[in-house]
């Protein structure tokens, strides 16, 4: 938000200077484009002083109280209270001193001049919230008493529905809005439209889109017309794509004031010329070079030709680009989708990620210069993190290799990749193999693997044993003496961070073994799909499935007992978390023992900056309560779990039969494949596991490092450290205080923890393939995916975007932008899982089919086109859900 500091500062804010105060985002940004140069219709600005005199003689604080403990949810409240705040400002006396600023100002543009008064709210134009739309604009407004009128309509619309929803789902303070109106001279258009300067479908940068339609653009703006669309490369201005609409409405002025809409006969013929199209985007151009950031824009074109610019504000919709310092078109592919971790992370959590990517990439053999700055391919956007991966989209082998790595993963993923590899401007480059041979053999040399794999074959039980003293040596690293200088503590993170991937990755040798038995047992049988698939049901050895039947085990336990359960029945969560921290509840030690052991896990857990399970144990005490409330036997996860179990065996016989009645020795091998696969393939999780133990120690420990500098005066409170990188803790030890920074990034954070988009892949212009991509979907409307565990499941849906504080009744079914471990207790109440994100082979797939719940993974947009309490079924066998109303 720009605000006017000093009196007259800028030109568009000319109005009686007593009067000027703040202004809001579109009387800011006319009068800072007025200022340079660009072509804005003069005009002028009441500012929110106006609008604060007049509410200050209502009773609009007791509404706005009301607002600040109504939820987001409850819209019908929402709706009534901003109708009473309308009324108050509707109704309110004006002020003399107001009402003569407001005919100064609309004198000052002419003698009855047609103007358009535009509400500007000083909540408009945010980085993460335009507020486009949300307030009202009044056009073609003439003489002085219909002014007043309109600019008072406009305080008004302050508090429209859809203005006080908008606030309340950003949490933005009702109270800290106002509202400045801008009255500004009317451009009598012949062709009027928008603009944007980046492409907000497919967030291509400098490329502009132009919508046009005859008369004003209100009917653009308001959808009520179909407009001709054209794009414009900006650098160019070569126009690549003209796509011309019936155009069948135009609002027009009318002589004295007030429009009309007139219903037209339509016309194939372009409404603006090439000519006129070259020139709106050079002057997107400037917009954008003006405000160093793409802008969704306002224009008129009047009866003489005149261009007008007559609104920008930035697009807020456009995701962050990564930080780069290569040149040429890149490719990122984001870790946080590829983890589900849609959230942003925190700076510690970002810093964190780059230092175990250098010690994967030392292991590769390409170590960063400082292993702070993490592997080459490391990057953040959006505060998340991305891995570029153009050298693989231009090499031959990582075409051939890297689709099908995604796509055993995160299912889409792969199927974006290839479209990507169609871009001429992401052409081959490289078509030897052989350095990435030189990679992998350096890779597989570091981590053992020849040895892993043998000792896999011949003694499977000896490499069991080896990944359960890998995790003891770790546990072993990981201690450090509770007397530990600050700087230690710094040192041995880094060192601890910098060595968990090579550690780590020691495992995927014996988990491969597992899973090329599987391959192996499909092929020699000719076994397919669901048959094979539930081989990998109930699969042993894996840290996730363990925990959650630990879990369970420790809520039966709880049920057990009348006055244990008692506050888990009846009481709110928060309650509970304020019992169990004053060691209140009777379960307190048998809780304190499953978080000793199972405490380092959480939400977002791959972020050291999140909190941990043993941090903020309130989401473990509401999966209790949510599991109190199941009923029966047959739905208890370990019974569930049992039978699993024995289906997987079943499936093992019969695929071992099918294969061997094609010869004996395909029946032996096939039979010892898939022994290896049950016996190893649950160890996916394992690598993982043990990385975020290694982040949740190197979290507490910089904990104590943020309570000295707390005690320092550095920081405010020891969480603040998660704010900073281990640079700036490390320096910050030498005293200073960084409240300010930390406050500025916690807010950032805030902001784009609100987002809800995130894209798989993104190229370096801003453009996201996946937008490209046709969305598939069945003919009856179906939503589709990839199958991820097979069954067929019918029962309410629970769109469910946190898992922290989610309630799901028992047979309900999760529908989730994508799941971590920290999301997997939920799945023992659900009745079947829907993901945007992942493939059949990621972690909530795997947990899925263990559970035997069915699944469909990959589904675009899911979370949109699915609602809470809508009736669907989920087909995980073919891949498809549908929504019966």
């Amino acid at each position: 938000m720009t605000t006017a500091r000093e009196p007259l500062a800028l030109p568009f804010t000319e109005i009686n200077a007593g009067m000027l105060a703040e202004v809001g985002g579109k009387a800011a940004n006319l009068g800072e484009l007025t200022t340079a140069g660009l072509p804005v219709p003069p005009g002028c600005c009441l500012t929110t002083e106006a609008y604060h005199r007049v509410a200050e003689g209502t009773a609009l604080k007791d509404v706005i109280a009301e607002l600040a403990t109504t939820e987001a949810a409850d819209t019908a409240t929402l709706a009534e209270l901003a109708g009473r705040a309308r009324a108050l400002l509707l109704e309110a006396p004006v002020p003399d001193e107001v009402g003569e600023a407001v005919d100064d100002a609309y004198a000052r543009l002419g003698d009855r001049v047609p103007v358009a008064v535009r509400s500007s709210a000083t909540a408009e134009d945010l980085p993460y919230a335009s507020f486009a739309g949300q307030q009202d604009t009044y056009l073609n407004i003439v003489g002085p008493e219909a002014v007043r009128e309109a600019v008072r309509r406009c305080w008004a619309s302050l508090w429209t529905d859809r203005a006080v929803a908008y606030r309340a789902s950003n949490g933005i303070d009702h109270a800290a809005v106002r509202l400045a109106v801008v009255l500004q001279r009317m451009v009598d258009a012949e062709v009027a439209g928008v603009m944007f300067t980046a492409n907000p479908v497919t967030g291509r940068r400098h490329e502009a889109v132009i919508d046009a339609a005859p008369g004003l653009g209100e009917a653009v703006v308001s959808g009520a017309v179909n407009p001709d669309r054209f794009v414009v490369d900006m650098a160019s201005g070569r126009i690549t794509e003209r796509r011309i609409g019936d155009k069948r409405v135009s609002i027009r002025s009318l002589p004295g004031g007030g429009t009309e809409r007139a219903d037209l006969d339509g016309t194939q013929e372009a409404c603006l010329t090439d000519r006129q199209v070259r020139e709106l985007s050079e002057l997107g151009r400037k917009v954008e070079d003006h405000y160093g950031a793409p802008q969704d824009t306002e224009w008129a074109i009047d009866a003489a030709g005149g261009l007008w610019l007559t609104q920008a504000r930035p697009i807020t919709t456009l995701y962050p680009l990564p930080e780069t310092t290569r040149d040429g078109l890149r490719v990122y592919f984001s870790v946080n989708v590829a983890q589900g971790v849609m959230r942003p992370f925190t700076p510690m959590g970002l810093a964190g990620f780059k230092v175990i990517s250098g010690g994967a990439a030392t292991m590769a053999g390409h170590p960063p210069a400082d292993p702070q700055d993490g592997a080459a391919i490391a990057t953040a956007g959006g505060q998340r993190m991305f891995l570029d991966i153009t050298a693989a989209v231009r090499s031959r082998a990582g075409r051939a290799i890297l689709p099908r790595a995604l796509a055993f993963g995160e299912a889409r993923a792969g199927v974006v990749f290839r479209q990507v590899a169609e871009d001429p401007r992401l052409s081959v480059t490289t078509t030897s193999v052989r350095p990435l041979i030189r990679t992998a053999m350096r890779i597989a040399g570091r981590v053992g693997a020849p040895k892993r794999v043998a000792l896999a074959l011949a003694r499977p039980q000896a490499a069991l044993d080896y990944t359960r003293r890998l995790g003891e040596t770790l546990e072993a690293r990981l201690r450090i003496a509770p007397d530990a200088t600050a700087e230690q503590r710094l040192d041995h993170a880094e060192r601890c961070l910098r060595g968990t991937f090579p550690m780590i990755f020691s495992i995927m040798p014996v988990v491969l073994v597992g899973y090329a038995g599987f391959g192996l047992a499909g092929r020699l049988s000719g076994a397919k799909g669901d048959q094979l698939q539930a081989v990998l049901r109930s699969l042993p050895h894996n840290p996730t499935t363990e925990m959650d039947i630990e879990l369970w085990r420790l809520a039966t336990d709880i049920g057990a007992d009348p006055e244990a359960a008692e506050p888990f029945r009846t009481q709110p969560v928060g309650e509970l978390a304020v019992r169990y921290n004053g060691g209140e509840l009777k379960a307190q030690r048998a809780i304190e023992r499953f978080l000793a052991r199972y405490g380092h896990r959480g939400v977002a857990e791959i972020d050291l900056g999140m909190p941990r399970w043993s941090d903020e144990p309130a989401h473990i005490l509401g999966v209790l309560a949510n599991y109190l409330r199941l009923d029966g036997d047959d739905v208890a996860p370990d019974a569930m779990f049992a039978r699993g179990a024995q289906e997987a065996e079943l499936a093992v016989r019969q695929i071992v039969s099918m294969a061997a009645a094609k010869g004996r020795w395909r029946g032996r091998l096939a039979a010892f494949g898939l022994r290896r696969t049950r016996l190893f393939g649950g160890l996916r999780e394992l690598p993982k596991y043990y990385m975020v133990e290694v982040l949740a120690a190197v979290r507490h420990s910089m904990r104590v490092v943020g309570e000295e500098l707390v005690a320092k005066g550095v920081l405010d409170t020891a969480d603040d450290v998660y704010f900073l990188d281990f640079r700036e803790v490390r320096a910050a030890l030498g005293g200073g205080h960084l409240g300010e920074l930390v406050a500025g990034r916690r807010a950032s954070y805030e902001q784009e923890v609100r987002r809800r988009h995130v894209p798989r892949m993104l190229l370096s212009d801003g453009t996201e393939p996946e937008a490209l991509a046709v969305r598939e979907a069945a003919e009856d409307g179906a939503l589709t995916g990839t199958p991820a565990s097979a069954g067929t499941v019918t029962g309410p849906a629970r769109v469910v975007l946190d898992p922290v504080g989610a309630h799901l009744e028992p047979g309900e079914i999760l529908v989730a932008p994508s799941t971590d471990p920290g999301w997997t207790p939920l799945f023992l109440t659900a009745g079947g899982l829907v993901m945007e994100m992942g493939g059949s082979m990621s972690h909530g797939a795997v947990v899925a089919r263990e559970y035997g719940i069915p699944a469909v993974v990959g589904v675009a947009d899911a979370t949109h086109q699915i609602v809470t309490g809508q009736t669907i079924t989920v087909d995980g066998s073919a891949g498809v859900i549908s929504i019966a109303d």
